[in-house]
């Protein structure tokens, strides 16, 4: 959906709040997407979300708390009777159902699970057992499989009595008497085939079972990788548990982009836009305060050459220049490495040639600009040694923000620290300090 389409939406939305009826206003609904009612939530003040809520077709309403952000959902959730939401938890899923049933009230979840075949509940159970951001987590466990021993044409006819196919389904999955996972069967062999063939003769075994335990962000490489619609899920014996589709993991895309995108900035991605000011006010003063600290610091370093600051204030003109190119070359190491850890490309084999790669980019860089600002900095000040100082710092803030942008994210993941939520922060420190100390420091040494 194109920020145009929401856009329209959005007007829309507020004509017929502002003209329409009740009953336009729930005729409109019935027309759009889940999702896109998700979105129109997501995009309205607490006043008129509560309005659109109760106009949406109940019908709807599990789906479109499937598609909210995790504190809209919630408070949502909180506002709703016992009884409405056993019936939003009727209408998905075993999958879906999953991802919302942590968040329901005890008497809710036991009332859910007595109106659920035993199939089902067990089916629940097991996706539940596995943590929500691992393949166990993603995946559906209502699968079709079939046997490698049986024909094309018994399994023809036992979709036909079946009478329906799980969403997204793009193969069979087959296994042996003991569900042990063998291979997979396309659709699209299995209807082009000849019905006499076994499904052994025509099953394809290129295709491994994920592991259950696997981060959700390795299933979405996986996926990238082969372009698959959708995969097994077994087992550590490797027994067919479930199936992970596309569906699921393009939200584990967008919520990783989301999610480096609001980290840097220090908000959560499930942060609701239009959440009360005292709230979100809060949430940002903690941020802040911890920039605040950074830029103390900096100050500080600063501050130990007031003297020299004093007696040739071009110092404070150019000062910033020096902070904000390390700033800028920095954060370019830094995004770059992050995205390779997201996507599984750097690893301890090829970490180190990746330093040394991204330390040569801030020595070439660093000499390139130096002498470019030299230059500048020369003629604008009618001062060879301004500018020879300048080019000095320039270079080792380079060279200093190429080491750190290489390096940071490596070592908080180490220590368990989300490198997206404070990267950034750490890296700016380091580069504003060595920027202004390696830059006071070289002209009190050689220019006062």
């Amino acid at each position: 959906m194109s920020s145009t389409d929401n856009k329209d939406m959005l007007s829309t939305l507020h004509e017929i709040l502002d003209n329409g009826t009740h009953e336009d206003l729930e005729a409109w609904l019935a027309d759009l997407h889940p999702a896109e009612i998700a979105h129109l939530l997501e995009s309205l003040p607490s006043s008129e979300r509560e309005l659109l809520w109760e106009n949406i077709p109940a019908e709807h309403e599990g789906e479109v708390l499937l598609h909210l952000n995790d504190e809209l959902r919630g408070v949502i959730m909180g506002r709703m009777l016992p009884s409405e939401l056993v019936a939003a938890g009727e209408s998905l899923d075993t999958d879906d159902l999953a991802d919302l049933l942590p968040e329901m009230p005890q008497a809710v979840i036991q009332e859910l699970l007595l109106t659920m075949e035993t199939q089902d509940r067990d089916r629940l159970r097991a996706v539940l057992s596995f943590a929500e951001d691992s393949a166990g987590g993603l995946m559906d466990p209502d699968v079709i499989s079939v046997r490698a021993d049986i024909s094309l044409d018994v399994v023809l006819r036992y979709l036909r009595r079946r009478g329906e196919l799980p969403d997204g389904t793009d193969m069979l999955f087959v296994v042996d008497r003991d569900t042990q996972y063998q291979g997979y069967l396309l659709l699209t062999e299995l209807l082009t085939a000849d019905p006499d063939y076994l499904v052994q003769d025509v099953m394809d075994r290129d295709l491994e079972g994920i592991p259950a335990d696997l981060p959700a962000q390795e299933v979405a490489n996986l996926f990238e990788r082969r372009d698959l619609i959708s995969a097994p899920v077994v087992d550590e014996q490797g027994k067919l548990l479930g199936r992970i589709t596309i569906d699921d993991v393009v939200d584990v895309i967008r919520e990783a982009a989301d999610h480096s995108l609001m980290s840097m900035a220090g908000l959560n991605e499930e942060e609701d836009m239009f959440a009360p000011v005292i709230t979100s006010t809060r949430r940002r003063a903690i941020w802040l305060g911890i920039n605040l600290l950074t830029a103390f610091l900096a100050s500080w370093v600063i501050g130990l050459f007031d003297g020299t600051i004093q007696k040739l204030v071009a110092l404070a003109v150019l000062m910033p220049i020096v902070a904000s190119m390390g700033g800028i070359a920095g954060s370019q190491t830094l995004t770059l490495v992050i995205r390779g850890m997201a996507q599984g490309q750097i690893g301890s084999s090829n970490a180190r040639r990746l330093f040394i790669k991204e330390l040569w980019v801030g020595v070439w860089n660093g000499t390139i600009w130096a002498l470019v600002i030299a230059g500048v900095a020369g003629l604008w000040f009618q001062s060879l040694h301004l500018g020879m100082v300048m080019a000095a710092a320039i270079l080792i803030n380079l060279v200093a923000a190429a080491v750190a942008g290489a390096t940071l994210p490596m070592l908080l993941k180490r220590i368990g620290a989300d490198p997206a939520l404070s990267g950034t922060v750490i890296l700016t420190t380091v580069t504003d300090v060595v920027g202004f100390l390696s830059f006071l420091g070289l002209a009190t040494l050689f220019l006062v």
